[in-house]
């Protein structure tokens, strides 16, 4: 997971967040290294203002939507697929 990071980009620390989450420094440390559960990594989401997804994968991880077409793999080129 990719707790720290996250907050980190978020522009706040560890301190902030536990206070946000009306817990020490250490318990929240102690949670980030160890194997927090869903709820732990649920409230850390709120407090930082992020979807939990981002605490597993970065949004440049994520493929970007698209417009559900389909693209040549050697040109790059959009594909029109008509079903008929």
């Amino acid at each position: 997971m990719r707790i720290r990071e996250a907050i980190e980009e978020q522009g706040m620390t560890t301190k902030q967040v536990a206070e946000k989450l009306n817990v020490t420094l250490s318990a929240l440390n102690q949670s980030i290294s160890g194997n927090p559960s869903v709820k732990v990594i649920t409230n850390i989401a709120n407090a930082i203002g992020i979807p939990v997804w981002q605490l597993f994968a970065s949004p440049s991880e994520v493929q970007k939507e698209t417009d559900g077409g389909y693209k040549c793999p050697n040109c790059g080129y959009p594909l029109k697929i008509k079903v008929e």
